[in-house]
């Protein structure tokens, strides 16, 4: 395995990990489910503390590599326009009255923006990642519209353990011998 890729694995691991501990934060739940949550959130930092290490152990063997100007500046972008049009999203949400569903939004505007992120990144399993939490955000709304449950809790849950899964995958990898 080559220090760009596990460089890549261990940036998986740190950014996914840290945003699955993000979204087990979400929800508003009663013990047990709360602790689960917890426990849920800690397991994630973890994986993002040990992405990190990854990262640091392998930009000492890819400090000569240069970066891709084209492909940061992809992601950049990607970034960006996820970013707008979530915070633009929760805001004509609230704007509303139905700060509810903005969990649900954030949900599928992360899922979608996975989709052209696979080929920048490399990583053809980020599509499969991202239909599967806009499956979740379409759960979460579902649920909160037929039920007393708050979609929060459920988006924040599936969001929160899809993300820290896919976290863990990358950090396995890293482990892999060359």
């Amino acid at each position: 395995m080559d220090a760009r890729w596990r460089r890549q694995a261990g940036l998986t691991a740190l950014y996914l990990g840290v945003f699955a501990t993000i979204w087990f934060s979400v929800p508003a739940a009663e013990p047990p489910l709360r602790t689960a949550l917890v426990v849920g959130s800690g397991l994630a930092l973890l994986t993002a503390l040990l992405g990190a290490v990854v990262v640091v152990k392998a930009r000492r063997g890819a400090a000569a590599m240069p970066g891709n100007r084209a492909a940061d500046r992809r992601y950049g972008v990607i970034v960006a326009v996820e970013l707008a049009v979530a915070v633009l999203g929760a805001l004509v949400l609230a704007g509303l009255g139905w700060s509810e569903f903005v969990p649900v939004l954030v949900c599928v505007v992360v899922g979608v923006h996975f989709v052209p992120l696979a080929p920048v990144l490399r990583d053809r399993l980020l599509v499969p990642l991202g239909v599967a939490l806009c499956l979740v955000a379409l759960s979460g709304l579902v649920v909160a519209l037929a039920s007393p449950v708050q979609a929060g809790l459920v988006v924040g849950t599936g969001a929160g353990l899809l993300l820290w899964s896919y976290a863990a995958l990358a950090l396995l990898r890293t482990a892999r011998p060359a």
